[in-house]
């Protein structure tokens, strides 16, 4: 196998009670690229992503990351390998400050406990960080104020930031851009592309526009299996997809 995949899945497969949410999907996602994982409702995409991410255990199957095979893992230890799922810890203190919230992600990353009471010097080269991290993200004006007092589009900048202050090679990002108005789907369709500039990232998103603007490769699932792959202009073009698409919607196109 090609030393530049970064993760790649054989056989992967999921059963609940013999239903196949996720069947023999064999997946690989080149380092340094944006891959979206895209299909109708109920292709299945979810699941593998919390295959992916171990919140779930395969029923068949095998996932390797950086040459390491990581079936059995737990996420807290892939998340150690420097492969993180964001939005996983959603603005954790909404009380709590953008900059406190960034920051507590760094005191994570370092193994250190919560500690509130901690003395300023030790938090201030911390507090730096956290800053530079909110800047990236075009958080600064709002630094200060209560995580739960941001816009939605907002706080999904903040959970990148939050996502970013592990210091992951690899970001998974499930729907990143759901229940959004256009202009935080431009500005978070914007800092996706700022954050991917070293590493790899792979997204589930529903939103096609976004996919066919930011994604180097997608891959389609169709009922729990791979339908087709490549970039966007040929995914888009492909027959079957088109067809699963329609066929998955209420109305046929005619």
């Amino acid at each position: 196998m090609s030393e530049d995949i970064i993760l790649s899945t054989s056989g992967l497969t999921k059963e609940f009670g013999g239903f196949s949410a996720v069947s023999g999907v064999d997946l690989k996602v080149r380092r340094g690229t944006i891959h979206a994982l895209i299909g109708p409702n109920g292709a299945g995409k979810t699941t593998c992503f919390n295959l992916l991410t171990k919140f779930l255990a395969p029923t068949r199957g095998a996932i390797v990351y950086n040459g390491r095979d990581i079936t059995r893992e737990k996420p807290a230890e892939i998340a150690r390998l420097g492969l993180v799922r964001s939005f996983q810890i959603s603005a954790v203190f909404p009380q709590l400050s953008v900059k406190t919230n960034v920051r507590i992600a760094l005191q994570r990353k370092r193994g250190d406990s919560f500690d509130f009471w901690r003395s300023e010097e030790v938090l201030k080269p911390l507090d730096e960080e956290a800053l530079r991290l909110v800047e990236a993200v075009g958080l600064s004006a709002f630094a200060e104020l209560p995580a739960v007092e941001l816009s939605y589009g907002r706080k999904r900048a903040l959970e990148i930031a939050t996502t970013l202050a592990l210091d992951p090679e690899m970001m998974l990002l499930d729907e990143p851009m759901a229940g959004m108005g256009r202009e935080d789907v431009e500005r978070i369709e914007a800092l996706i592309r700022k954050v991917s500039q070293n590493r790899t990232i792979l997204m589930v998103e529903h939103n096609l526009s976004v996919v066919a603007s930011l994604c180097d490769h997608i891959t389609v699932l169709a009922r729990g299996q791979v339908l087709a792959e490549g970039d966007y202009a040929q995914v888009s073009k492909d027959p079957r997809v088109i067809e699963a698409y329609i066929g998955s919607g209420v109305g046929h196109a005619h």
